[in-house]
Protein backbone atom coordinates (compact mmCIF):
# COMPACT_ATOMS: atom_id res chain seq x y z
CA UNK A 1 0.00 0.00 0.00
CA UNK A 2 1.71 3.52 -1.07
CA UNK A 3 2.77 5.55 2.11
CA UNK A 4 1.07 8.83 2.72
CA UNK A 5 3.42 11.77 4.05
CA UNK A 6 2.70 15.38 4.21
CA UNK A 7 5.60 17.52 5.47
CA UNK A 8 4.09 19.57 8.15
CA UNK A 9 3.46 23.60 7.24
CA UNK A 10 2.80 26.56 9.76
CA UNK A 11 -1.10 25.22 9.81
CA UNK A 12 -0.73 21.63 9.16
CA UNK A 13 0.82 18.81 11.10
CA UNK A 14 3.11 16.82 10.04
CA UNK A 15 1.24 12.91 8.86
CA UNK A 16 3.22 9.83 8.38
CA UNK A 17 0.76 6.65 7.13
CA UNK A 18 3.17 4.22 6.25
CA UNK A 19 2.07 0.48 6.84
CA UNK A 20 5.36 -1.18 5.15
CA UNK A 21 7.45 -0.07 8.28
CA UNK A 22 4.72 0.19 10.71
CA UNK A 23 4.44 4.34 11.34
CA UNK A 24 1.40 6.44 11.49
CA UNK A 25 1.71 9.36 13.73
CA UNK A 26 0.11 12.75 12.81
CA UNK A 27 2.41 15.71 14.66
CA UNK A 28 2.57 19.45 14.95
CA UNK A 29 -0.01 22.14 14.97
CA UNK A 30 -3.86 21.45 13.15
CA UNK A 31 -5.03 24.80 11.97
CA UNK A 32 -5.83 24.51 8.43
CA UNK A 33 -8.34 26.85 6.84
CA UNK A 34 -9.48 23.94 5.09
CA UNK A 35 -9.42 21.09 8.00
CA UNK A 36 -12.30 18.19 6.11
CA UNK A 37 -9.94 19.09 3.22
CA UNK A 38 -6.85 18.84 4.91
CA UNK A 39 -7.84 15.43 6.91
CA UNK A 40 -9.80 13.95 3.85
CA UNK A 41 -6.67 12.63 2.18
CA UNK A 42 -5.93 10.73 5.70
CA UNK A 43 -9.34 9.80 6.37
CA UNK A 44 -9.49 7.70 2.40
CA UNK A 45 -5.87 6.82 3.34
CA UNK A 46 -7.38 4.78 6.86
CA UNK A 47 -10.45 3.32 5.38
CA UNK A 48 -8.27 2.03 2.83
CA UNK A 49 -5.52 0.57 5.29
CA UNK A 50 -8.59 -0.77 7.15
CA UNK A 51 -9.45 -3.36 4.79
CA UNK A 52 -5.64 -5.29 5.30
CA UNK A 53 -4.52 -3.83 8.29
CA UNK A 54 -0.95 -4.85 9.72
CA UNK A 55 -0.94 -7.39 12.62
CA UNK A 56 -0.63 -4.43 15.41
CA UNK A 57 -1.54 -0.67 14.51
CA UNK A 58 0.05 2.45 16.94
CA UNK A 59 -1.44 5.64 15.48
CA UNK A 60 0.88 7.97 16.99
CA UNK A 61 -0.96 11.91 17.75
CA UNK A 62 1.71 14.56 19.27
CA UNK A 63 -0.31 17.26 18.46
CA UNK A 64 1.00 21.46 20.25
CA UNK A 65 -2.56 22.59 19.35
CA UNK A 66 -5.75 22.59 17.12
CA UNK A 67 -8.62 24.49 16.22
CA UNK A 68 -12.13 23.09 16.31
CA UNK A 69 -12.68 21.62 13.06
CA UNK A 70 -9.63 19.53 13.27
CA UNK A 71 -11.50 17.73 16.47
CA UNK A 72 -14.02 16.92 14.56
CA UNK A 73 -11.72 15.44 11.97
CA UNK A 74 -10.06 14.12 14.65
CA UNK A 75 -13.14 12.04 16.16
CA UNK A 76 -13.50 10.94 12.77
CA UNK A 77 -10.39 9.46 12.25
CA UNK A 78 -10.43 8.00 15.56
CA UNK A 79 -13.79 6.32 15.00
CA UNK A 80 -12.34 4.57 12.04
CA UNK A 81 -9.64 3.39 14.29
CA UNK A 82 -12.37 2.46 16.52
CA UNK A 83 -13.90 0.61 13.77
CA UNK A 84 -10.96 -1.19 13.22
CA UNK A 85 -10.66 -2.56 16.61
CA UNK A 86 -14.38 -3.65 17.29
CA UNK A 87 -13.33 -5.87 13.72
CA UNK A 88 -10.89 -8.11 15.57
CA UNK A 89 -7.65 -6.28 14.65
CA UNK A 90 -4.96 -4.80 17.46
CA UNK A 91 -5.38 -0.95 16.98
CA UNK A 92 -3.93 1.44 20.14
CA UNK A 93 -4.37 5.29 19.34
CA UNK A 94 -1.30 6.74 21.29
CA UNK A 95 -1.97 10.49 22.70
CA UNK A 96 1.58 12.02 23.44
CA UNK A 97 1.42 15.52 24.97
CA UNK A 98 3.84 18.42 26.95
CA UNK A 99 3.58 17.39 30.64
CA UNK A 100 3.39 21.26 31.02
CA UNK A 101 -0.33 21.04 28.65
CA UNK A 102 -3.23 20.46 31.36
CA UNK A 103 -5.06 21.27 28.39
CA UNK A 104 -4.21 18.60 25.78
CA UNK A 105 -4.11 16.47 28.57
CA UNK A 106 -7.67 16.56 29.18
CA UNK A 107 -8.18 16.64 25.31
CA UNK A 108 -6.98 13.27 25.44
CA UNK A 109 -8.29 12.29 28.52
CA UNK A 110 -12.14 13.26 26.76
CA UNK A 111 -11.34 11.63 23.72
CA UNK A 112 -10.49 8.38 25.57
CA UNK A 113 -13.60 8.67 27.06
CA UNK A 114 -15.86 8.38 24.05
CA UNK A 115 -13.86 5.69 21.92
CA UNK A 116 -13.83 2.54 22.41
CA UNK A 117 -10.37 1.52 21.57
CA UNK A 118 -7.39 1.27 23.75
CA UNK A 119 -6.04 4.72 24.15
CA UNK A 120 -2.78 5.27 25.60
CA UNK A 121 -1.85 8.99 27.09
CA UNK A 122 1.70 9.67 26.75
CA UNK A 123 3.23 12.53 28.77
CA UNK A 124 6.84 13.96 27.15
Amino acid sequence: MRSLIIEPTAKTPKVIMNSDINVFEIVGRSIPEDSVGFYRKVLDWVDEYAKNPNAHTNFKFQLEYFNTSSSKCLLDLFRKLEKMYKNGHDVVITWHYDADDEDMEETGEDYKALLEVPFELVSI
